[in-house]
């Protein structure tokens, strides 16, 4: 079971390289590797991607003639799975020597769709620490499955839960490919494309797989593209329409604990307001606005 490990790159070069460097040392050597640059304007790189290719046949490089951006360069990497499992990762996230070992086990299972191995949070210089909101993620997650090393969940509690506060690691998550295909990134959104495209696979019946075990190393910056959106109100704004579309999707399904969960959006609501000192010592007084009425608008 191969496992298509797709890299959308677009970014820091150092930390890219020390991300290429992590999926090349895995110990369990069956993946194949695919680079889609989305035309990084750094001219040594595309030298250094063909020196990856010539030197292990299992490296694919690509680069876009024209940028992509995030979810278009997402969806390019998904037009390029050949495998059964595939995971997208972060061009500035590090891959433990265990990964490809974990998930391939994991996914031994047939009926499991989606794969969210053991993360550790890294910062900007790669120490280990564990903010805030990511402590709450920990507590989500423990609240679904236990003490459990390993759990298999599904339907509506998996839905509810992750629709209350999404402790998922987009970067980490192995997929199965033909569930990924089939529903692919939704075009509309940005920032919340990864949660999505997990609510699809899991409304359509498939199941997740949580290990413990910790396997992968998510880079968490304080000025990421995401923080950013975050701060100018943005992705609370993309959160709204998506929280909004899932309520109706899951009501349509008789998941009536899971759509209320996604009316009241609890985590999303207090995830604004512990961004409000920070956009008013920014000045960012439009995004004081938005980020206030996403915190208490019903």
């Amino acid at each position: 079971m191969t496992v298509d490990v797709m890299f959308p790159y677009y970014g820091d070069v150092v930390m890219m390289k020390a991300a290429v460097d992590s999926v090349l040392s895995q110990e369990d050597r069956d993946f194949r590797f695919t680079i889609v640059d989305d035309g990084y304007p750094d001219d040594s790189l595309p030298e250094y991607f063909k020196s990856l290719v010539d030197n292990d046949s299992r490296v694919r490089y690509y680069r876009n003639e024209t940028n992509l951006g995030a979810n278009g360069n997402y969806k390019k990497c998904l037009s390029l799975v050949e495998h059964d499992v595939v995971v997208v990762m972060g061009a500035d996230d590090i891959m433990l020597p265990n990964f490809i070992g974990v998930v391939r086990k994991a996914m031994e299972n047939p009926r499991v769709k989606i794969v969210q191995p053991g993360v550790e949070v890294i910062d900007e210089n790669g120490t280990v620490y564990l903010p805030l909101g990511d402590r709450v993620k920990a507590q989500l997650r423990k609240m679904v499955v236990g003490s459990a090393t390993e759990a298999i969940v599904a339907g509506e509690p998996i839905a509810q839960s992750l629709i209350t506060g999404d402790w998922l690691y987009f970067p980490s998550v192995a997929w199965r490919a033909d569930a990924i295909l089939k529903h692919d990134f939704r075009e509309q959104y940005n920032v919340v494309q990864d949660i999505a495209l997990a609510m699809d696979i899991i409304m359509d019946g498939g199941e997740m797989a949580v290990i413990d075990e910790v396997c992968f190393q998510y880079r968490r910056h304080r000025e990421s593209d995401s923080s950013i959106k975050a701060l100018d109100g943005r992705r609370f704004a993309e959160e709204r329409a998506f929280f909004d579309e899932c309520a109706r999707d899951f009501a349509r399904l008789g998941w009536r604990k899971a759509s209320r969960a996604a009316r009241l959006h609890l985590t999303s609501r207090l995830n604004a307001v512990t961004l409000l000192p920070k956009v008013v010592s920014k000045g960012m007084w439009d995004g004081l606005r938005k980020l206030t009425v996403h915190a208490v608008k019903p």
